[in-house]
C-alpha cells in the first residue's frame, strides 16, 4: 500500500449539535495544498438520522469526503479502534471525536509532528490536546517550558490524536495480545478504573508499558466541549483550553531526549531523578500526593510523612516541579528516606496550598457563589413543591 496524505476521520454518534460545531472549525482550518480526505464515521444508533443528514450535507473542499455509516452498534472502543485501523491504509491518521473543536493550525502541528517523529521511537503517537488539569487530582497542570513547541506524555490522547502507520501497528500488535493491565501499579488507579468500553485505557498502559510517550503541543490544537451524550452526562467547560490561532505557523518540535518536559502517566516530571542524581529504580516522585504505594526507598512528596527529611523543598514557582530543578527552599515537598522513621515537624499550610492554585479567592467571589447556588437550587425547589 502506498501512502496518502494524512486523511481525517470524524468519529460520531448521536450528537447533532456537537457534529455541527466540529465541522464548522474543520471549514475554517488551513491546509496544506494537497488532497486531504475526509472520512465521517457514524456509529449505528436508533436516532441518528439528524447525524447523517448533517454529515451528508456538509461540503468539503480539501479532498474527498465520505460519509461511514457503521452497520451494528460499535460502541466508542471499537469504533475509534476501526478508525484508527485507517493509519494501515493511509500510513497516518488523525482521529476527532464530535465534541471537539479545531484550532486553525491543526492540520500543519500533526504534520509536521508525524514526520518528526519518524525518527523518534519512543513517540507512540500525536496529540492535539494539551493538558492544563491533572484528571487524576484535578490539581492544574502545565508542563515546564523549555523553548520548544512540544512535550512529551506518558498518557494517550483522545481529545485530538494522530498515528503513524508505525505507531499505532505497534499499539495493536500489544493489544492483541489480550494485556491484562488491571494489575499494573504503574498505570494509575483512576485510568485502570475505566469502564472496559474504554480503548484509550489500554493505549495509555501500551505506552507505560513499552516506555513510549505521546507527543503533546504547548499551545493546544483541539479543545474539548465534553457535550452531554453515552459517556458524559452534563455539558461541561473543565477541559476546555485556549487554543493555537497561528496559522501555517512552522513548530519548533524537541526530541524525547532534547526535552525538559518529559512525564509520566501520573503528570510527574521524568527528569527529577537526574536532578536528584538518584536511580530511578530507588526514588518515587508524588508531588500531587497521588501515588500512594511504593517500595522505593526514597519518596519526594508533598504529603507530610514521618520519615528522615533529606531535603526539602518550597511551592512557588510554577510548574510545580520547576522548585525541584531549581532547588526553591521551603516546606512544601520533602525528599524522605522511608527506610528510616522520623517525626515530620512541618504542618500542612492549607491557605498557601490554595492562593497557588488560584490567582484570587476572595470572600466576596465566594459569597457572591454561593449566594447564586442557593438561590438557584431554591428555586428549582419551589417549582417541585408548587409547580409553577
Amino acid at each position: 500500500m502506498s501512502d496518502k496524505n494524512t486523511p481525517i476521520v470524524v468519529v460520531a454518534y448521536n450528537r447533532p449539535r456537537a457534529l455541527t460545531r466540529l465541522l464548522k472549525s474543520l471549514s475554517n482550518a488551513g491546509y496544506p495544498n494537497k488532497e486531504i480526505d475526509l472520512l465521517i464515521s457514524i456509529d449505528k444508533a436508533d436516532h441518528n438520522q439528524e447525524v447523517l443528514d448533517i454529515a451528508n450535507a456538509y461540503e468539503w473542499n480539501h479532498g474527498k469526503k465520505e460519509v461511514i455509516y457503521q452497520k451494528e452498534n460499535l460502541g466508542l472502543r471499537k469504533h475509534i479502534l476501526k478508525c484508527g485501523n485507517l493509519s494501515l491504509e493511509y500510513g497516518s491518521v488523525i482521529v476527532l471525536e464530535d465534541d471537539l473543536f479545531v484550532s486553525p493550525n491543526f492540520y500543519f502541528f500533526v504534520d509536521q509532528a508525524l514526520q518528526f517523529s519518524k525518527n523518534e521511537p519512543k513517540v507512540g503517537g500525536i496529540s492535539l490536546y494539551n493538558h492544563q488539569l491533572n484528571v487524576h487530582t484535578r490539581d492544574n497542570f502545565s508542563p515546564i517550558q523549555d523553548g520548544f513547541d512540544n512535550w512529551y506524555f506518558q498518557f494517550a490522547s483522545s481529545w485530538g490524536q494522530a498515528w503513524s502507520r508505525e505507531q499505532w501497528s505497534g499499539f495493536m500488535e500489544w493489544y492483541d495480545n489480550d494485556p491484562d493491565i488491571d494489575h499494573n501499579n504503574n498505570v494509575p488507579a483512576y485510568v485502570r478504573s475505566w469502564s472496559a468500553k474504554s480503548w484509550l485505557k489500554y493505549n495509555i498502559a501500551y505506552l507505560v508499558e513499552k516506555d513510549f510517550y505521546f507527543m503533546y503541543p504547548k499551545i493546544s490544537l483541539s479543545t474539548n466541549f465534553s457535550d452531554a451524550g453515552t459517556h458524559v452526562g452534563n455539558d461541561s467547560t473543565i477541559y476546555q483550553v485556549p487554543l493555537d490561532q497561528g496559522f501555517q505557523r512552522e513548530y519548533v518540535l524537541s526530541t524525547v531526549n532534547q526535552s525538559k518536559a518529559v512525564y509520566d502517566a501520573f503528570y510527574e516530571n521524568m527528569l527529577i531523578e537526574k536532578v536528584l542524581e538518584i536511580k530511578k529504580d530507588d526514588l518515587c516522585v508524588d508531588l500531587y500526593g497521588y501515588r500512594r504505594a511504593s517500595e522505593k526507598r526514597y519518596l519526594l512528596s508533598c504529603r507530610l510523612l514521618n520519615y528522615k527529611i533529606l531535603k526539602s523543598y518550597g511551592k512557588s514557582l510554577k510548574p510545580h516541579d520547576d522548585n525541584i530543578m531549581n532547588s526553591i527552599e521551603g516546606v512544601d515537598f520533602f525528599l524522605y528516606d522511608t527506610a528510616i522513621v522520623e517525626k515530620n515537624p512541618n504542618k500542612f499550610n492549607l491557605d498557601r496550598n490554595i492562593e497557588y492554585n488560584f490567582k484570587q479567592l476572595s470572600y466576596k467571589f465566594v459569597l457572591r457563589l454561593f449566594h447564586k447556588m442557593t438561590r438557584t437550587k431554591a428555586k428549582n425547589l419551589r417549582k417541585k413543591i408548587f409547580k409553577i
